[in-house]
């Protein structure tokens, strides 16, 4: 009786996951870590006038999950704002798709603790995917939880890299 007990809690697991598979068409995107990353650095790229899949964009976020861009203001001061993913949409959606934005990623650093992960990513951004020199440089930090089902970004915190503030050396690409 236990061993079709478990036969019958196998196949009711299967069926599950491929029932939520075939509903979720974004779970794909996220059952990696890299393939979560892959897919945040592609799912706010685009071509002048290219619309982006705010959807998809909202899925890779937690809901208490938080978007800080770092700089420094007139006054010198190095400041930090904090945007819920759809706050990020509408403060650069528009500016995105109006100007077109590639970001690249060029080097990533993972640092991983049971579900945790802290990933530092290198990134290099265009206007077009044919140019051929970035207009920005800098580096993500993106933190991410895994629930036993997918990753989930909790939190992306970034500063662009200036003549002041280069990329170190450890967090640019080995070519």
């Amino acid at each position: 009786m236990k061993k079709i007990s478990i036969i019958f809690f196998t196949l009711l697991i299967s069926v599950s996951l491929k029932t939520t598979a075939q509903s979720d068409p974004y779970a794909s995107n996220v059952t990696t870590l890299d393939r979560t990353i892959k897919t945040l650095y592609s799912v706010i790229s685009g071509e002048k006038g290219q619309a982006r899949d705010w959807k998809l964009f909202k899925y890779l976020f937690r809901p208490e999950a938080k978007l800080i861009p770092t700089g420094t203001n007139k006054q010198g001061v190095h400041v930090a704002r904090y945007m819920t993913p759809q706050g990020y949409i509408d403060s650069s959606g528009k500016w995105l798709v109006d100007n077109g934005f590639f970001e690249k990623e060029t080097a990533r650093s993972v640092h991983k603790f049971g579900n945790i992960a802290q990933v530092f990513t290198t990134y290099e951004a265009y206007r077009s995917e044919a140019d051929e020199k970035p207009f920005m440089t800098g580096i993500n930090s993106v933190q991410l939880l895994y629930d036993n089902n997918r990753w989930w970004i909790v939190n992306i915190y970034w500063q662009q890299a200036s003549k002041k503030n280069p990329i170190p050396k450890e967090f640019k690409a080995k070519r």
